[in-house]
């Protein structure tokens, strides 16, 4: 589960209410591309703003289309006791694995991220990536922090943002020294996964591969192959949608290639969130037409 390809689906919504079809659509699509893993519920998957009963929803019609492939399943939530009960759902929904995040209104001090994750660990019977994504919950890991909490025998994964370019191979050196052995590291940002992955990266943590698995799929091969030209090719063919990520956000992007697609209705977000305007829509549009892509 803790290597190659982690693709992270959409959770549709439609007319306030989860499109689970689209849902189990996405996850079999990406199944069938041949990923490794599935993070659903992640950031891409809208967990935030779900119930636990959407939530619930969601895992079992996933674990139902990935047809095998494990799912790590997002918990993250503001009160330790309803992570813990998003725990149980998810270990009874069948998920391979959680996601975790830091998630808090008021900011959360080191020990209390250290004191989520030990109690998430002794409540869990299985594995547990941590999930460092300071864009959305304004959380900054540091190294010992990590350390400390890759120390619980439960932690099997961390999750990193992307490294600035030219400095993957640096950052996970820096890493690495103080992790345990045998932990895994994946990368988030996809525009910064082909060089992170040739730098040893395990895993691929991926929006686009929710959506565009086989693209994804091309670039992870590559790149576990060592072919580092092919793979910094096919990541810069890319580049249109990269851009779009930086510039909008992977989440509201995303939303908008599988619409374009036809792979979901539209609007697919949750209220408050709202789609790309106008002038946003035709440059999804455009780079999809740019870069070669379809559903």
């Amino acid at each position: 589960m803790f290597s190659g390809l982690c693709a992270f689906p959409l959770t549709p919504i439609r007319e306030d209410h989860i499109d689970l079809k689209a849902v189990a659509l996405l996850v079999s699509r990406a199944a069938r591309a041949g990923v490794d893993s599935l993070g659903v519920l992640g950031s891409t998957g809208n967990y935030a703003y779900l119930s636990r009963e959407e939530r619930r929803s969601v895992l079992e019609a996933s674990v139902d289309a990935a047809d095998g492939v494990p799912i790590l399943a997002g918990v993250g939530a503001v009160r330790t006791r309803d992570v813990l009960a998003l725990v149980d759902d998810a270990q009874t929904a069948g998920a391979s694995a959680l996601l975790l995040a830091p998630v808090s209104y008021q900011r959360l001090t080191e020990n209390e991220v250290f004191g989520l994750y030990k109690d998430v660990a002794e409540a869990s019977s299985v594995p547990i990536v941590v999930y460092d994504n300071p864009a959305t919950t304004g959380f900054i890991f540091t190294d010992e922090l990590h350390s400390r909490i890759a120390e619980i025998p439960a932690i099997a994964s961390i999750k990193i943002p992307p490294p600035q370019p030219g400095q993957a191979s640096e950052r996970l050196r820096e890493l690495r020294s103080v992790l345990p052995d045998g932990t895994s590291v994946g990368v988030s940002g996809d525009w910064a996964a082909a060089e992170s992955l040739l730098a040893g990266c395990d895993v691929w943590y991926s929006v686009i591969a929710g959506v565009l698995p086989e693209a994804a799929k091309i670039i992870l091969d590559h790149a576990l192959a060592g072919r580092g030209v092919q793979a910094r090719e096919a990541s810069a063919s890319l580049e249109a949608v990269w851009s779009l990520f930086r510039a909008y956000g992977s989440l509201r992007v995303t939303a908008a290639i599988a619409e374009d697609l036809g792979l979901t209705s539209s609007p697919s977000l949750p209220l408050p969130l709202r789609g790309l305007d106008r002038d946003g829509r035709l440059k999804v549009a455009d780079a999809i037409r740019r870069c070669g892509l379809e559903a």
